[in-house]
Formats: structure tokens, C-alpha cells, sequence
């Protein structure tokens, strides 16, 4: 059993770390600001002598707009999702479960590296999920090899996979 000055300890160190990265946030993007402010400055007084300083003014002026406006644009388009010309093939080998899974896994790996981690952290002292995940993963594997056979000879059979009897 754990001490609850362990876990006072785990809870104060969690905290410090929150702090802390929320006060780099913000001395980042400070850092950030003051950056662009200090960019406007330079260009404003690198055109003066060929423009003016009201042109010059104007000429930046007009630059941070059009910057705004695309951050804008791309912040407010809809998002595609990158490798997504498969999905309207219709056939049952890219709908099914698997092999959306396995897509996911594809696309985004560190995300699937961290899910397995924090399960196979969470699972290591739950026996119930362990079997429970351990008989998820037989009958996935079950319909991928069963869904492939199926494709390769013969058509599909009435009867689900799961309901062998």
C-alpha cells in the first residue's frame, strides 16, 4: 500500500511541473510577441529611407495584415485528413475494424506507442483486464486472418465470427 506522503509528495511534484511548464508557456510566448514587435520595428526602419516613415509604416502595416489574414484563413479551413484516398474504395478490408486500427497506428505511432504503454501500465495489476485484453486482441486477430481467407477462396458465410457455438 502506498503512504499518503508518497502521495503527497508524487501530487506536489506533478504540480511544480505545471507550474513550471505554464510559466515557460508564457515567458516563451512573450518572448514570441516581443520577437515580432522588434521585426516590425527593423522593417519599418529599413524601408523609411526609400518610402518614408509613413509609407514604411503603411508597408508593414499592410504585411502584418496580410500575415494575420492567412493565420486566420488556415485556422478557420476545414481540415483533410493526409492519406485518407482509401477510404471511399468500399471494400470490406479498409472498413473493417483492423484495418482501421492498424491505419491509426500507421498515421499516428508515438500516440499508439503511449495508448499501449499506459495500458500495459494500467493492465499489469488488473488480471481481469489482462484476460479481457488478451481475448480482444485473439478475436481481432481471428477476424483479420478469417476476413483475408474469406477474400482469397471463398465468399463470406452467414454465420458471425464470434459465433462458433
Amino acid at each position: 500500500m502506498i503512504d499518503s506522503s508518497v502521495i503527497k509528495g508524487v501530487l506536489r511534484k506533478v504540480a511544480a511541473a505545471i507550474i513550471g511548464l505554464m510559466l515557460a508557456l508564457v515567458l516563451l510566448t512573450a518572448l514570441l510577441i516581443a520577437g515580432f514587435v522588434l521585426l516590425v520595428q527593423a522593417a519599418t526602419l529599413a524601408l523609411s529611407p526609400w518610402v518614408g516613415e509613413a509609407g514604411a509604416l503603411g508597408i508593414t502595416g499592410l504585411g502584418c495584415f496580410v500575415l494575420l489574414a492567412l493565420f486566420f484563413y488556415r485556422l478557420t479551413r476545414p481540415a483533410t485528413a493526409p492519406g485518407n484516398t482509401d477510404a471511399g474504395d468500399g471494400e470490406g478490408e479498409h472498413n473493417s475494424p483492423v484495418a482501421r486500427l492498424r491505419r491509426l497506428i500507421r498515421t499516428h505511432p508515438w500516440e499508439a506507442v503511449l495508448a499501449a504503454f499506459a495500458i500495459g501500465f494500467v493492465e499489469h495489476g488488473d488480471t481481469r483486464l489482462r484476460s479481457l485484453l488478451l481475448q480482444g486482441g485473439m478475436v481481432l486477430m481471428r477476424q483479420s486472418d478469417g476476413a483475408a481467407g474469406e477474400h482469397a477462396s471463398e465468399p463470406a458465410s452467414s454465420t458471425p465470427p464470434g459465433a462458433d457455438g
